[in-house]
C-alpha cells in the first residue's frame, strides 16, 4: 500500500461533521483514511442558479447544495431533514424558483426565493429530467412507458401530457428553435417535441445510454452518456448532422451545466463531485470526486482494499489526496468480498456477482434474491450471502443456484466465519449477532447490540459496527467477551438527522440501505465503510 493518511488528517469538516471537530476515538487502534471525504452524496441534477451558484441535487441522500464555480465552496440549501426525499434533477424559474423532482416519491416541488416549499405535483410517477421556459415547468417520467408533462404551479389545472410512449426520459432542455428536446435511456435516442404538444421527432440514435439532452454555446446537441467513459456526443442537428465523441474520463455523469463562457460542469452519479470542462478541453475537479457510500468494504492478498458504492465497484488508491479509481459502474453494488483475483459481490437489485480483476469482466452468480447485502467466502471458497429480504443465510456456488444454509432470520445484514469455518451473522434490527450451527440452527452468540452490521472475524475475536452507537466492538470467540474498540465513528447519517427510506421504485436504482461493512486485511489491520463522511477508515493496532 501506498502512504495514507495520518490521523491528524481525521480533523476536517465532512458532510457528517461540519465543525471538523469530532474525530474517530479508540485506544487500542491507530485510525487513518485511506482517501479523502466525499463532500457531496453524489451528484446528479445541476443547474445555474439566479445568483450564479451552480446547485447540486444529491439523489443518493437528499439535500441539494449551491456550489461557488470558482472556488468550489459547498452550501447546503435543501437539508436532509427537509421535505424533499430525493432530488434527482432541479431547475429555476423566471422568478427564482427552483423546481424539485423527487423521484421515488413521485412529487415535485417548488422551493421558492424566500426558502418555503410547495408541492407542486403528485401525479408524476417517477419525476427525473425537469426544465423551465419562462414560467412554464416541464417535467418526464424515467420509466418505460413514460410521460413528458407540463404541470402548473399555480394549481389552476392538472398535468398536461405533452408526450408520451417515452422510454426511460431524463435531463431535457430547450433548444434555440424553441423546441424540448430529451433522452430516451433504453433506446439510446434524442427526441424533440413542440412545448406545446405534437409529433415528437428523433432527431438521434445510437446515443450509448443518453442521460441528458443539452446545448452548448455553439448551438450543437450534447448527448450525455452515463457509462464508464463519460462520453459526450455533439450533434449539429441544424446543419449537416455531423457528430464528434469527447470521452471526459468522468465515469456515471448524471447531467452537465453550462456557463456562458462555455464551460460545461459535469457531475457524477457514481462518483459524485463536479467536474469542470473548458472549451479547449482541459478539465479540472471543482468538487472532488469520492465515495458516496461506502457499503462492503475488502482487501485482497497484497493488501488493494475495494469498496462497493452502490454505482460502482472502486479500489481505494491509499493516498494522501484521496484518490479512488471506478474499476465498473454496477447498479445498487452492495456486499464485496476478495478471493484471489476474483471479486464476489452482491447488488441490492437481487444479484450475486463474481468480477475478475485480470480480465475486468464480471458474471452473474444468481438473481433473484431479496435484497442480499453481506457476503463473505466459505467453505470451497463458495460466497455465502446475507439475503435481508428474505431472512436467510446462502451459499451460491459457481456451478449456479443457492444452497440455503439459515431461515427464519428477521434481519440478517452481514456474515463472517472463524478458522473453524463456523458462520456469523448479523442480526440488525434484534441487535444479536447468531451463530449458524452445521443443521441450520441458530443460536444467539452476542445480544443487547445497537444496530449490529458489518462482520469481521480477527483470530479469536469478532468484531461488529453498532451502527446504532456508532462504535466498534469485539467479543471473544471462546469466552464471549465484550469490549468497546471504537467510539464515535461517522457512520449512518450525521446526529441528530432522522429520514426514512422511500420505498424502492421497480426498475429504478433506488437508494441504497444504509450498510457500515468491516473486513480484514492481510497485515492484521481493520477495514471500516464511514459510509457517513464517504471514506474507507483502517483501524491498525497500537
Amino acid at each position: 500500500m501506498t502512504a495514507v493518511l495520518a490521523p491528524a488528517g481525521l480533523a476536517a469538516p465532512t458532510r457528517f461533521d461540519p465543525t471538523g471537530r469530532a474525530r474517530p476515538h479508540s485506544r487500542r487502534w491507530r485510525i487513518e483514511r485511506l482517501n479523502r471525504p466525499n463532500p457531496l452524496w453524489g451528484s446528479n441534477g445541476v443547474a445555474f442558479g439566479p445568483d450564479g451558484r451552480l446547485y447540486v441535487a444529491q439523489f443518493l441522500a437528499g439535500p441539494i447544495s449551491a456550489v461557488d464555480p470558482v472556488s468550489g465552496e459547498i452550501e447546503t440549501v435543501v437539508p436532509l431533514d427537509g421535505p424533499v426525499q430525493a432530488p434527482d434533477d432541479l431547475a429555476f424559474g423566471a422568478d427564482g424558483s427552483m423546481y424539485i423532482a423527487d423521484l421515488p416519491a413521485g412529487r415535485v416541488w417548488r422551493r421558492t426565493p424566500a426558502g418555503a416549499y410547495h408541492l407542486v405535483s403528485d401525479e408524476v410517477e417517477v419525476p427525473n429530467g425537469i426544465t423551465c421556459i419562462g414560467d412554464r415547468l416541464f417535467v418526464n417520467e424515467m420509466r418505460v412507458d413514460g410521460r413528458l408533462l407540463e404541470l402548473f404551479p399555480d394549481g389552476s389545472r392538472g398535468p398536461k401530457v405533452v408526450a408520451e410512449g417515452l422510454a426511460m426520459g431524463n435531463a431535457m432542455q430547450q433548444g434555440p428553435d424553441g423546441l424540448l428536446y430529451y433522452p430516451q435511456i433504453v433506446v439510446g435516442e434524442l427526441w424533440r417535441v413542440p412545448p406545446d404538444g405534437g409529433v415528437p421527432e428523433l432527431v438521434a440514435s445510437d446515443v450509448p445510454g443518453p442521460v441528458g439532452a443539452r446545448f452548448d454555446r455553439d448551438g450543437m446537441l450534447v448527448g450525455v452518456s452515463s457509462g464508464m467513459s463519460g462520453q459526450l456526443t455533439r450533434i449539429d442537428v441544424f446543419g449537416d448532422g455531423r457528430r464528434s465523441v469527447l470521452a471526459t474520463g468522468v465515469p456515471g455523469i448524471d447531467n452537465l451545466a453550462i456557463d456562458a463562457a462555455g464551460r460545461m460542469f459535469l457531475s457524477s452519479y457514481a462518483g459524485g463531485g463536479v467536474t469542470v470542462l473548458r472549451p479547449d478541453g482541459r478539465s479540472r475537479e471543482l468538487v472532488p470526486q469520492s465515495l458516496n457510500g461506502p457499503f462492503g468494504v475488502t482487501a485482497d492478498a497484497r493488501g488493494t482494499v475495494y469498496a462497493a458504492d452502490h454505482y460502482r465497484l472502486g479500489r481505494v488508491e491509499g493516498r494522501a489526496d484521496g484518490g479512488v479509481q471506478t474499476l465498473e459502474i454496477f447498479n445498487g453494488a452492495h456486499g464485496v468480498v476478495a478471493l484471489g483475483r476474483e471479486l464476489h459481490l452482491t447488488s441490492e437489485t437481487g444479484e450475486v456477482l463474481t468480477y475478475h480483476l485480470g480480465e475486468r469482466t464480471p458474471r452473474v452468480r444468481a438473481a433473484g434474491l431479496r435484497l442480499p447485502m453481506g457476503i463473505a467466502v466459505g467453505a470451497g471458497g463458495v460466497p455465502v450471502v446475507a439475503e435481508t429480504g428474505a431472512g436467510r443465510v446462502v451459499a451460491v456456488p459457481a456451478a449456479g443456484g443457492i444452497t440455503v444454509l439459515a431461515a427464519g432470520l428477521d434481519h440478517p445484514v452481514d456474515v463472517a466465519f472463524d478458522e473453524e469455518g463456523r458462520c456469523y451473522v448479523s442480526e440488525e434490527r434484534r441487535g444479536a449477532v447468531l451463530r449458524v450451527e452445521s443443521n441450520g440452527a441458530l443460536t444467539t452468540f452476542a445480544s443487547g447490540l445497537g444496530g449490529p452490521q458489518g462482520l469481521v472475524v480477527r483470530g479469536s475475536e469478532l468484531f461488529t459496527v453498532e451502527t446504532e452507537h456508532r462504535r466498534l466492538v469485539s467479543f471473544c470467540l471462546e469466552t464471549g467477551r465484550r469490549r468497546v474498540e471504537a467510539e464515535r465513528l461517522p457512520v449512518g447519517l450525521p446526529p441528530g438527522i432522522e429520514r426514512e427510506e422511500p420505498d424502492p421504485v421497480p426498475g429504478v436504482a433506488g437508494r441504497p440501505r444504509r450498510f457500515a461493512g468491516l473486513a480484514l486485511a492481510p497485515d492484521g489491520s481493520l477495514l471500516l465503510s464511514a459510509n457517513g463522511e464517504g471514506t474507507v477508515l483502517r483501524l491498525s493496532p497500537r
